[in-house]
């Protein structure tokens, strides 16, 4: 390692990203698969945004907020992903100060726009199932603009803490971190200075954004199943419960791999470091994947919009 990521400073002009330590020899074939899901996470997502736009009976507030998610994971994923490959491919370990203060701000006030996002969901469904007669009134287009706006000011102003106290830290250390993008605790870590507030901003976040998304999405499905429950039938039920399922993967797919991510990071201190990257990267890329599949299969408007337009390039 050479002597200038060891030399004493105070703020450093550059950070160097290690990628995967420890896999090093094998990153052009780890960045294959991560390529393909993020080609296809590309794909799928402008793909949503192209039929809902070229359709006007999707222009509703599900599909508005379907194309805000869409967007989120654009972002969410390109914030990340161009860089770990130019790692893996050309060798570009070195990032700025500055830039790696706003790749860190970006991946965490994005991963509360998406939290938000499938909260505003949660309340559409509640809203088209229990009181339908007042959904077209309740959520009109001007409503559904100032709930993206709050969930877009929300996750963006509780996100700018982790770059401000990232940037008040000294370094005297090293400049080296190993992983392939500027996460938060790995670069506090960095710091030679007592970090335990932004550990605790950390667990305030979490509580604050994701806690509180997973309280209202649970009291919006508590009452969707309490008027699911007084249908006269089962086939209603099923029918009505169907039109939830697609929100419901959604939900998972965010929120499986982000906690079992969070509790390998807690609790597996005995797992290698490169397992662990690897695991955060997944985490990464498995929502912008798996949010167009599951709307593209599940939706029956996207999914004849798009077999239409396959037919049309046919003909």
């Amino acid at each position: 390692m050479s002597d200038s990521n060891r030399t004493n400073f105070t703020n450093p002009s550059t950070f160097i990203l290690l990628g995967i330590p420890g896999l090093e020899a094998a990153h052009i074939w780890i960045s294959i698969p991560f390529c393909a899901m993020y080609a296809i996470a590309m794909l799928g997502n402008f793909t949503i945004l192209f039929i809902v736009k070229r359709e006007p009976s999707l222009h509703g507030p599900m599909f508005y907020f379907l194309c805000m998610l869409a967007l989120t994971d654009l972002v969410m994923s390109t914030s990340t992903v161009p860089k770990m490959l130019s790692i893996f491919w050309f060798n570009s370990r070195e990032i700025s100060f500055s830039a790696c203060l706003t790749q860190m701000y970006f991946v965490h006030s994005l991963s509360g726009m998406e939290s938000g996002i499938l909260v505003a969901m949660a309340f559409d469904h509640y809203v088209a199932i229990c009181n339908p007669l007042r959904h077209s009134t309740t959520l009109t287009s001007p409503v559904v603009a100032k709930i993206g706006l709050d969930v877009v000011l929300r996750s963006g102003i509780l996100a700018l803490p982790y770059p401000y106290l990232a940037s008040r830290w000294p370094y005297c250390r090293t400049n080296i971190i190993s992983h392939f993008y500027c996460r938060h605790i790995a670069v506090v870590k960095l710091a030679c200075a007592d970090i335990r507030i932004s550990t605790y901003y950390v667990k305030f976040d979490l509580l604050t954004v994701i806690g509180m998304d997973a309280f209202f999405i649970a009291v919006s499905y508590s009452l969707i199943l309490w008027a699911i429950f007084r249908l006269p039938t089962k086939d209603a039920w099923l029918k009505t419960f169907g039109t939830c399922i697609s929100h419901v993967c959604a939900i998972l797919a965010l929120y499986i791999p982000d906690l079992f991510s969070s509790l390998m990071l807690r609790f597996g201190h005995n797992l290698p470091l490169h397992l662990l990257i690897l695991i955060t990267g997944v985490y990464h890329l498995v929502p912008p994947v798996l949010h167009p599949i599951i709307y593209g299969v599940r939706t029956t408007q996207i999914r004849v919009r798009l077999l239409q337009l396959f037919a049309y390039k046919k003909t």
